[in-house]
């Protein structure tokens, strides 16, 4: 009977672990289900637009515990891709976001908070071009489920504006041209 109660004890606590932890999901990159883009004004006459295309991060998820979520991606900066290769030139060089001496970007995050279904706001640590500041930004959850390989999927969106100045970046590109939207789409395979 002892040994009975033991057994039913440590099962019952590998179960109650196993259900408490998120799972973990791989953004998917290589299969291009994930984009990080960005635009600016130019000059307050138009909207520059691009992505990069190289980065790599994986995500904690558990729907029935999204207070547990939290992300972590790493950029490749020397991706940044505009669509136009002189303006990739200037965009990678000193005057902008020094790839040479700042190759990468990073976002670790140190908290989420549940806003509705489906929906919150995730704090972190993003650091770009030499500087960490923490920073706060609405995501929401687009879907998860099965995939047709199977596998199961998580995807999730979030927008967030950076003021250019605070990360040391101060090329003058006129009033309207002082902030980036940052879109950041991810979908996860879980592991």
């Amino acid at each position: 009977m002892k040994k009975l109660l033991i057994a039913t004890a440590i099962s019952g606590a590998a179960l109650m672990t196993s259900v408490a932890q998120a799972a973990t999901y791989d953004i998917d990159n290589e299969g291009a289900h994930a984009s990080i883009n960005f635009k600016i004004q130019h000059l307050g006459y138009s909207w520059l637009t691009g992505r990069f295309n190289d980065f790599d991060g994986s995500f904690e998820y558990d729907k029935a515990a999204p207070e547990d979520s939290s992300i972590e991606v790493t950029i490749d900066t020397t991706s940044i891709d505009s669509n136009h290769a002189e303006r990739d030139k200037h965009l990678k060089g000193g005057d902008f976001l020094n790839v040479k001496k700042y190759p990468t970007a990073t976002f670790k995050s140190t908290d989420f908070k549940s806003t509705g279904e489906g929906t919150g706001e995730i704090t972190g640590d993003f650091t770009l071009h030499g500087v960490t500041k923490s920073i706060t930004f609405p995501v929401e959850r687009i879907g998860e489920g099965d995939d047709p390989w199977g596998g199961y999927r998580a995807g999730f969106m979030g927008t967030t504006k950076l003021k250019l100045s605070d990360y040391g970046i101060d090329y003058n590109l006129g009033p309207a041209s002082t902030h980036v939207e940052i879109e950041l789409h991810v979908e996860g395979k879980r592991q």
